[in-house]
């Protein structure tokens, strides 16, 4: 089975292939969001996480420190359902899902979208996590991972993708979460963490359960 890295390198090519004068904008746009540092205050190794509280697919309202009472907490936001690097990254977790939870560890993935627009009713029934919506990017904002998306590439999901955000999101048309993952121990502290702006490329679950093995 290839590995997630593997997975999105070879969208990436593709993408290269298809589209390379959208592929050459985005990388541009990238370079521009690096340069400025977006996601260089997403929370840290040792410091504390905040609590949330935020509704699934069925309208429960799930809180953070309610799950850490059970134990480690994997907590991964994502872009939404219509982004398919972010399919590629659930779909890698839910194969490895078994192993986090061997482990002791809850896995919990947040987008902005409205809980019942999270995921198609088909991938809800194969993903066995609990998805978030964090409707109005607070959550993401929180962990420093909220990103105000360029318009090279709000552009781009508005025209070429016909997707209309501010309803997808109840209202939040262009605040997306970079994509950044974190464990979060029994005690609420981050003990690991992947974050980084370009989109298109992902923590390898690999390296998420050999981080809750060091923290056995």
């Amino acid at each position: 089975m290839k590995t997630l890295r593997e997975q999105t390198d070879a969208k990436i090519a593709a993408g290269r292939k298809a589209k390379p004068s959208f592929m050459a904008g985005v990388d541009e746009v990238i370079s521009k969001a690096k340069a400025f540092e977006e996601g260089a205050d997403a929370l840290k190794v040792g410091e504390k996480a905040p609590d949330f509280s935020l509704p699934n697919a069925k309208g429960d309202t799930i809180s953070l420190y309610n799950l850490l009472n059970n134990g480690p907490v994997v907590l991964t936001f994502y872009r939404g359902s219509w982004c398919p690097y972010c399919n590629l990254q659930l779909r890698a977790l839910q194969a490895k899902l078994n192993e986090i939870e061997d482990l002791g560890a809850t896995l919990i993935a947040v987008s902005p979208e409205v809980p019942d627009g999270s995921l198609t009713e088909n991938e809800i029934n194969n993903m066995e996590f609990t998805v978030l919506s964090d409707q109005d990017a607070k959550t993401a904002k929180n962990y420093g991972v909220a990103w105000e998306v360029p318009e090279f590439l709000m552009e781009h999901m508005r025209v070429d993708r016909n997707l209309d955000l501010k309803k997808i999101n109840n209202g939040n048309a262009n605040v997306l979460p970079i994509p950044g993952t974190f464990i979060i121990n029994k005690d609420g502290i981050v003990t690991w963490n992947y974050v980084n702006v370009d989109y298109r490329t992902r923590s390898e679950p690999d390296e998420i359960i050999e981080a809750l093995k060091a923290l056995k």
